[in-house]
Formats: C-alpha cells, structure tokens, sequence
C-alpha cells in the first residue's frame, strides 16, 4: 500500500469544515492507505497561541480525531514535537531549497497579513518543515485543500533537488486534494476558520448548533421569503449535501428554487441531520475525554513508531550528506 502522511494543527477547536476538509477523507483512506497522521504542534507554534493551554488542546485533538474515525489498527497518529527529526530534517532541507521559491508562497504573504504583529521567520519557512514532515516518512501521497497544493509542490521540487544532487532518496509525494475543497464558514463567504470566527465544532451540543445554524448566512440574493433562492448559492445547502440524504437533498433544492421553503426551515431541518450524523462522534469523544491517559499511551506507540522510521531515514540522509 501507499504510504500516505497529513497532518492538523492544534488548534483547539476541531470543527465542521476540519471535518469534511480533511477528517472524513483521512477515515477512509484508511482503508487502502498505510496512513499517517500527525498533531503539528511545532507549526502551531508560529501563531500567536496560549503555552498554558497548548498540551489539553494537543489531547483534545486526538481523541477528536480517534472519534472521528481514525483506526489505531490501520493507522499511526502521534505529535510532531515528540520526534525530533522533523526538526533535524527540516534544516537540512532548508540548506537545498531556494530563497526565491519560499517568496512566492502565497500562504505566506495571507497568513503576515492575518498576524501583522507577529511576522516571524517560522511563517517563512513553515513550508520546509512541511516537506520534512512528509519525506522524513517517504510517504508517496498526500491530502491537501486546494490553498496547501502550492507547499506540496515546493516539497516536491525539494525532494527532486536532493535526489539530483545526492541520489534517489526521498519519493516526490503526489497530491491528493480534498473532493470537497474549502468549506465556508456561517458567514458563508470566509472558508470554515477559527481565526474567522465562523466555526461550527464537531461537538456542538444540539441547542447551541441550532442556534449558530439559525443567524448563518443564506443566498444573499434571496431578500424576501417570496424570493426563489439559488441553493446552489448557499452555504447552507452546501451543508446539507454532507449531511442530508440524498432524496433530502433534491427536496431542499426543489423547494429552495421554487420559493415553497422558508430559510429558516431549510436551517432547521440542517441543524436534525447534522445532529443525527454528528452526535455518536461527540458521544465517542467524550468518552475518550474521560481517559486522558489512554489518549497520551495511543500517543506514545505512535511516536515510537514514528521514531524508528525517522530514524531509518535520517541514518540515510547523514550518509548521504556526509555527515559524522
């Protein structure tokens, strides 16, 4: 099987559009992958972000992640910081990548713009350490969303820079973008972003998910309940094509068109699928919650794993490089 490598930050907040972005897809890759995956806390560490709270979000992330789906049985999940190659790797592969390639990032340029005040040089080579993250583990595929496609190229390029210069070392990993691409956020516009503050958790409680659904953003077009709405428009329908059955669907669109459904009604009817899909991974999560030291043992065989496969590699690359 393909080796497959993604990982999330934690962020403390794992949401709807994490969820169908990336969680939903990693869960069935499972299936037909070797997969690893991993909680990026050393990306994390280039927002500005709360120390105090950075190990209960750390925990939080992956027992979300294992209610979610994710299968110890078929996968690896462990963090970035508790295997050091990442980092080891990381500036070896910057020595081999070209400034000019790091300036056309454009997510770099979006993220200064979020974080005038804080501007430093990790947002710059955050995607060195995203390509170590990936060939430190030889991985062949990787799932992004359409605004990370630039980075998996860059590591790419860096991989194919390597093998040039010190032999076939490190596979150019393919992509595997996301089918669902970005999902907006209640504002409807913004993709789905704790920064955005447009975020539905995947462990909303039923009140409090109703009543977010309920001031979300519709088809702007659509002023009046006598207006036929375009669903196609709406983030609202948008939603329900992952969580609605399909005949639902259909039914939404026709009515949504023909101005028989009122916005409010179509949120609601939203706000019972989405419950109805969402609630046993909310019940799994906190059962998971409870036990934080099991968490941190699933964790910890994750990272031994991890270890000795960055171990394999870095042995690789010191002999390649010329390195004591």
């Amino acid at each position: 099987m393909e080796r497959v490598f993604s990982g999330i930050q934690p962020t403390g907040e794992l949401h709807v559009g994490n969820y169908l972005g990336a969680v939903r897809s990693w869960v069935q890759m499972q299936q037909e992958h070797e997969c690893i995956f991993c909680v990026v806390d050393l990306h994390a560490l280039t927002s500005p972000y709360e120390p105090s709270g950075m190990v209960d979000a750390t925990l939080d992330l992956a027992a979300g992640l294992l209610a979610c789906g994710i299968d110890l049985q078929r996968s690896t999940l462990f963090i970035q910081s508790q295997v050091p190659q990442h980092a080891e790797l990381a500036w070896m592969l910057s020595a081999f990548t070209p400034l000019g390639h790091l300036h056309r990032q454009t997510q770099f340029k979006s993220r200064s713009l979020q974080q005038l005040d804080d501007i430093n040089a990790g947002l710059f080579s955050y995607p060195v350490l995203q390509a170590a993250d990936i060939l430190l583990y030889k991985a062949t595929r990787v799932p992004v969303g359409e605004d990370q496609a630039q980075h998996l190229e860059l590591s790419r390029e860096i991989a194919r820079r390597f093998n040039e210069r010190f032999g076939e070392t490190f596979p150019e990993p393919r992509t595997m973008l996301t089918a669902t691409g970005s999902i907006r956020g209640l504002d409807g516009q913004a993709k789905m972003s704790k920064s955005q503050g447009n975020t539905l958790r995947i462990d909303e409680e039923p009140a409090e998910l109703s009543r977010k659904l309920a001031g979300a953003a519709v088809d702007p077009n659509r002023r009046r309940p006598a207006d036929a709405g375009n669903p196609l428009a709406c983030n609202i329908f948008t939603l329900h094509t992952f969580f609605s059955q399909m005949r639902k669907v259909e039914e939404l669109r026709r009515d949504c068109s023909s101005a028989r459904l009122a916005c409010e009604d179509c949120k609601s009817t939203l706000a019972v699928s989405m419950e109805s899909h969402l609630a046993p991974i909310r019940q799994r999560w906190a059962q998971l919650r409870s036990n934080p030291d099991l968490i941190r043992g699933y964790l910890e065989a994750g990272r031994d794993r991890c270890v000795a496969l960055a171990s394999q590699t870095m042995a690789e690359v010191r002999r390649k490089l010329g390195l004591l």
